[in-house]
């Protein structure tokens, strides 16, 4: 990762919300997952490997942050899918299959797809504090409401 790279995620992570940030996990891991392909199609073995290292580190931080949350439906899901997606990992690597990292890059991207449109969702039902009339007496309460988002619930 170049300087350029590292100060454009340094600026994207600094403002970024709760799902911003999964969002940005998701973008590493994808990215992650290109390279190895890239380095696998021209026999850069090591290169493969560190990327493919560093994409294990990544879930295993992501599966790490699904142990410490309440729990429910999203989270097996989720968890199932990060323990599925290691394996795969290892499989490519030991198959030394391109195809497998794009195929799994494919499948975290169409995750991080659904990550960015509930991130959408809640930006726009959080409440204008620039409008003086979207104030009510004593606050205001953000309804919460179970999302489905591509049979995932969120």
């Amino acid at each position: 990762m170049n300087s350029t790279d590292l100060a454009y995620r340094k600026t994207a992570v600094e403002g970024a919300s709760g799902f911003g940030l999964l969002i940005s996990l998701f973008d590493t891991l994808a990215g992650n997952l290109r390279r190895a392909a890239a380095a696998q199609r021209s026999n850069d073995l090591e290169t493969r490997c560190n990327e493919a290292n560093h994409a294990v580190l990544v879930i295993g931080y992501l599966q790490n942050c699904l142990t410490r949350s309440a729990g429910g439906e999203l989270t097996r899901q989720l968890s199932r899918f990060y323990s599925r997606l290691r394996r795969k990992l290892i499989e490519a690597q030991a198959n030394q299959s391109a195809e497998t990292f794009e195929e799994e890059m494919a499948e975290v991207l169409r995750i991080r797809e659904h990550w960015q449109k509930v991130e959408q969702r809640n930006a726009a039902s959080e409440p204008d504090l620039t409008n003086a009339a979207a104030m009510q007496p004593g606050g205001y309460a953000i309804k919460q409401t179970e999302r489905r988002v591509g049979g995932w619930s969120v």
